[in-house]
């Protein structure tokens, strides 16, 4: 069950983190009750899995814009994501794991072609400190 069970990890951290709905925490904190990964196996596979599915919004982003560059992002938040990445740049990727606003903020990042690396590091860190705030607070004194 192990190895299923970190790949189930990873699927659903990364369909999560897509413009799909969906949500790991509740399978992140099952398997930390379980107790066969290590707090910091869990972390490391949902923070990757959530990562590279906030890429894939920032790579959609991307394509639109070098496919579509005369259309621009014309939903109101589209819009006022990519104003908020203007005005404050890659490190507004830390807020990537908040509900409804994280996939279009890296959708717009990548249509504001904020830097691959950037994006992926502040995304990764927003994400991974999320993981690791439910895993700290879940887990039993010991």
């Amino acid at each position: 069950m192990n190895d299923a069970s970190l790949w189930s990890l990873f699927a659903g951290s990364f369909l999560a983190s897509t413009l799909l709905p969906g949500g790991s925490e509740a399978l992140l904190l099952w398997l930390s009750l379980q107790r066969e990964h290590t707090f910091i196996t869990l972390l490391a596979v949902a923070t990757l899995g959530n990562t590279l599915g906030g890429l894939s919004s920032w790579l959609m982003g991307w394509w639109l814009r070098r496919r579509f560059p005369e259309a621009g992002l014309q939903h109101p938040r589209q819009r006022k994501a990519l104003a908020w990445l203007e005005r404050h740049g890659a490190p507004l990727l830390l807020l990537s794991w908040l509900p409804v606003i994280g996939d279009p903020l890296c959708l717009a990042a990548g249509w504001a072609r904020i830097s691959l690396w950037q994006s992926a590091l502040f995304i990764a860190l927003g994400k991974g400190a999320r993981y690791a705030a439910l895993l700290w607070v879940s887990s039993p004194a010991s």
